[in-house]
């Protein structure tokens, strides 16, 4: 990217001395020599695609490490990256880069910048065969000496499939692969002194790969305060690990409680099997390096080492709870000075396996260590005024924290995050308010899934002084929206927003479900529009982003501010806009923007811009609407961009198809089509893939808008069929129909008339035209009453025959499939629409033959259907119903009724409406026996759901026998 005039000078780093307070673990470290950037108001730095989260000073916690990239010191190994391609090894390394070890002797040798005895480093195992975890071993050395062999794992990383996750390689798709150990070196190595990671035999593994090392002075433990209670001495907790030490703590903190004392935990490696659950008391321990708790129930694989206050009744939590955990919130707990080092594997939603959990009110967290549970801190509200400090989550399966429901007043603050599963740094307010919260100072790295900082709902919610890096799939560096169940009305964005002073670096990246770019900071308003809350986003700096730096999507999101914001570098544009929006833009400032075109707006005048003062580099009134362009990372375009010129309206005369055209039924099945503009990917293509689902949509605010279809020969035409997606509510769109036999002259067929598209009839228009001989045929659209664009999911064409076509028989309305239809699963492949769906879930899912995704409609908002298009008049007598098999989809009951037709608009009833129990010992998978009969389309209606207030579908099977 381009320098800026104004840049503080950067030198190559070759370690990040990060000067380091130690706050988290109440020492001090020496003073190091920093390497700093300057940020928003003073320039930013030259060159962001080298930045450190520790390169930004005044932003981001205090941490007590100084912490050392791997490909910056040195190494006889090979460095792999930069490379931020999801699914690759260094898309999630650090900076996008690290060192690979593969031979005996291979090593990467750190230089010590202050004193330290103790290092945690971050590295990368192969997976073994089974995706049952490889254990292997890598050489501590100091000075050439041999100070330890350190243990290292693949167990908790390398994790495969899609979402939820799992430990099966045959799911492929692997991803999450690095992990963090540590270990104190018994003595403190001065400044100067060099430590060495070293692969001492290939026996042990084929590859290490070592992304960084942060070392820090850790100290004596501490001492136990006057008058606690000691788990080991007073209640007989094994300080070994050896046996369950759950039953100890509870009575200790118990005890505690009753008679208002502390609780402390010595130095030990404790197990426990359950959650210890804590309410007005204070437990400690003599800090995270020497108080560790862990463990997980040997056959209860739902059960695990976890510090949870109690669940308050009817609040966010929905699941069982034991009497000794009900009642909450709790009240007036400390939590300070220990670890939590769990052993969890996996990722199952409904499994109560984090570090913390539940509610408490009027609590504090402290010098936390969390690594290797599901999520670091999940709290389940109502509950107020709860802060995490000072803490570190590491290595998570989803979130780092989430606060969940009705949570007001708290805080994660001064708090480092890296390797989270999910959202890092998370509040959802479903169904019950989330107000006054806040993320402040705080340092994430490398979030694999999702979001560095998002607020899904909320009024009145802080994020602010905290620095992200590294954005590897699905989310950006701050979210703000109106997603997920239980957010809107109420419980929406709402009140005033204070997004302030907070660095972005390598954020956002590209989400593998919409196949297009997520902004480094983006909107969302899917689940209704924001009602103008006040969104001030101010002093903010967005570098190196890797897609867009600003990002509007899904529904209307107004009351945005941006003042005083930096924009250093972006991989496509400085805005993507794909949703109306009101912004106001004031210095505002972009370069280093990698398209020639600084915005992406595909819905015109809806996007309503005021500029104030100072902005530059980010607006053009003619901006880019075409197809997503590859990401230029690191250094701004090195390849031409895509051609700003939208598709042309006029149709190729030649050259001819490659395959030969139908000779009956829809004659526009699979062939070529174009159209006057595109909004997003919903490309003209659509319109002729024989998928009512999928669609065709124009720029948004800029009718007539038209699509062509290229018959490919002249055809005898008389009619033309125009369909929306079933689910659809009822709009009219005026059109007419033209037709020309070389792409050049056009006659109108049909004058422009309003047609009424009734999700009650199929959403299908017929126009008949007068019969005659045509190659190309035009459907132009000049309103929508639902939409501000032109939107068809089919365009057919009928008529039959080719020219002159004497013999031709008579056109029918039901044609027949491009490829036999299927003997086994006669609805695998074939177009389907819903009602609704939810997010990403679609229809599409419930027949791709995947039983992993899944399709789900709009929550809360019963009944719900999809319906399947077999093709052509089959023979019906079973469908088969499935959910994910994973056992994160626990248990449920779905009310179903089945029904049939073979016109696609009379329907019957094949089974009337029953409950069906999907258990996942069964596989999830229901079946059900249908009176045999001939029909084409089999449409599933779901009135109830005990498992979630929405249908849900993985497949959608129809079966002949």
């Amino acid at each position: 990217m381009p320098e800026y005039a104004t840049a503080v000078p950067h030198p190559p780093r070759r370690v990040h001395a990060r000067a380091a307070l130690a706050a988290l673990a109440g020492l001090a470290l020496a003073a190091t020599t920093l390497t700093v950037v300057a940020v928003t108001g003073t320039g930013t730095p030259a060159r962001a695609a080298g930045l450190s989260p520790f390169d930004i000073p005044g932003r981001g916690a205090t941490v007590p490490f100084v912490e050392h990239e791997a490909e910056e010191v040195a190494h006889t190994g090979t460095k792999i990256g930069p490379d931020r391609r999801y699914g690759t090894l260094p898309s999630e390394a650090s900076g996008r880069e690290a060192v690979t070890l593969d031979a005996v002797g291979e090593y990467v040798e750190f230089t010590l910048t202050a004193p330290a005895d103790a290092v945690t480093f971050r590295y990368s195992l192969p997976d073994n065969a089974a995706g049952t975890g490889r254990d292997a071993s890598i050489d501590l050395r100091a000075n050439g000496a041999l100070v330890k062999a350190v243990p290292v794992t693949s167990r908790y990383g390398w994790y495969y499939g899609g979402y939820p996750f799992n430990n099966n390689p045959g799911d492929t798709n692997p991803h999450h692969f690095y992990d963090e150990t540590r270990t104190m070196f018994g003595t403190t190595y001065p400044a100067g002194t060099k430590i060495r990671l070293q692969v001492s035999s290939t026996a042990q593994s084929p590859t290490f790969t070592i992304d960084l090392a942060d070392f820090e002075l850790v100290g004596a433990p501490i001492a136990k305060p006057a008058g606690a209670l000691d788990v080991v001495a007073d209640f007989g907790a094994d300080p070994t690990g050896a046996t369950d030490s759950t039953a100890r703590f509870q009575a200790a903190v118990d005890a505690g409680k009753a008679q208002g004392r502390a609780v402390w935990i010595p130095a030990g490696t404790f197990t426990l099997w359950d959650h210890v659950v804590v309410d007005g008391v204070t437990l400690r321990g003599a800090g995270p390096w020497y108080s560790v708790l862990g463990g997980r129930h040997p056959t209860d694989r739902k059960r695990a080492a976890g510090i949870y206050g109690k669940y308050v009744p009817g609040g966010g939590y929905t699941g069982p709870v034991r009497p000794h955990e009900a009642g909450g919130p709790s009240r007036n707990v400390t939590l300070r000075d220990f670890a939590i080092i769990g052993d969890i594997r996996e990722r199952v939603d409904d499994d109560q396996v984090n570090a913390m959990g539940g509610a408490m009110s009027n609590s504090v967290v402290d010098n936390v260590w969390m690594q290797h549970t599901k999520v670091g801190a999940w709290m389940d509200g109502p509950m107020d005024n709860f802060t995490i400090r000072n803490s570190r989550i590491l290595d998570q399966t989803a979130d780092g924290v989430n606060f969940h429901t009705g949570v007001t007043n708290s805080t994660v603050t001064n708090t480092f995050v890296r390797n989270t599963g999910d959202d890092a740094l998370a509040m959802w307010a479903q169904g019950v308010p989330n107000v006054r919260n806040s993320f402040t100072r705080n340092t994430i790295g490398v979030t694999i899934l999702a979001n560095h900082l998002v607020s899904y709902g909320g009024r009145d919610i802080t994020i602010a002084d905290n620095v992200t890096a590294d954005s590897v799939t699905n989310g950006g560096g701050i979210h703000v929206a109106n997603r997920y169940p239980g957010v809107q009305g109420q419980t929406a964005v709402l009140g005033t927003w204070t997004i302030a002073r907070n660095t972005l670096i390598r954020n956002g990246n590209s989400d593998y479900n919409w196949q297009f770019g997520v902004g480094a900071i983006w909107f969302s308003a899917l689940n209704e529009a924001f009602q103008n809350p006040t969104i001030n986003i101010t002093d903010t700096d967005i570098l190196d982003s890797s897609y867009a730096a600003l990002h509007w999507i899904e529904g209307q999101t107004n009351g945005i501010n941006l003042n005083n914001v930096r924009i250093d570098g972006a991989g496509t544009y400085a805005l993507q806009v794909q949703a109306p929006s009101q912004v106001t833009f004031t210095n505002v400032r972009a370069t280093g923007i990698a398209q020639p075109s600084p915005m992406h707006n595909c819905v015109g005048s809806g996007f309503q811009i005021t500029q104030g003062a100072g902005n530059s580099g980010w607006y053009t009134p003619t901006p880019y609407c075409g197809p997503w362009p590859a990401p230029q990372w690191g250094n701004g375009p090195t390849s031409p961009p895509p051609s700003t010129t939208p598709p042309t309206t006029a149709p190729p005369t030649t050259p001819p198809p490659t395959t030969p055209p139908p000779t009956g039924g829809n004659l526009a099945l699979g062939r070529a089509a174009t159209a006057s503009s595109v909004n997003q990917n919903y490309g003209a293509g659509n319109a002729t893939d024989g998928n009512a689902g999928s669609y065709w949509e124009s720029v948004n605010n800029a009718f007539p808008q038209s699509l062509t279809v290229d018959l490919g020969a002249a055809r005898r035409v008389d009619r033309v069929v125009l369909k929306l997606p079933a689910g659809w509510e009822q709009r009219t769109q005026t059109v007419s129909v033209l037709g020309s036999t070389d792409g050049s002259s056009w006659s109108t067929l049909a004058g422009s008339a309003g047609r009424t598209f009734d999700p009650a009839t199929g959403n299908t228009v017929s126009v008949a035209l007068p019969a005659g001989d045509r190659r190309f045929v035009r459907v132009a659209v000049t309103g929508n009453t639902g939409w501000p664009a032109a939107q068809l999911a089919e365009v057919e064409v009928y008529g039959g025959g080719t020219t002159p076509a004497p013999t031709t028989p008579p056109p029918t309305t039901t044609p027949p499939p491009t490829t036999p239809p299927p003997t086994g699963n006669l609805a695998l492949g074939r177009p389907i629409a819903g009602t609704s769906h939810a997010d990403v879930y679609v229809a599409g899912n419930a027949v791709d033959g995947n039983p992993n995704t899944y399709w789900e409609s709009a929550n809360n908002a019963f009944p719900q259907s999809v319906t399947v298009d077999l093709g052509s008049v089959r023979r019906v007598s079973r469908v088969v119903l499935k959910l994910p098999p994973a056992t994160a989809w626990q248990t449920r009951t779905q009310t179903v009724t089945v029904l049939g037709s073979t016109d696609g608009a009379t329907f019957s009833t094949l089974k009337g409406a029953t409950g069906y129990t999907f258990d996942p010992a069964s596989g999830n998978t229901v079946s059900i026996a249908l009176p045999a009969g001939d029909r084409r389309f089999v449409r599933l209606t779901v009135t109830g759901n005990t498992g979630w207030p929405a249908g849900q579908l993985a497949e959608f099977e129809v079966h002949a026998t």
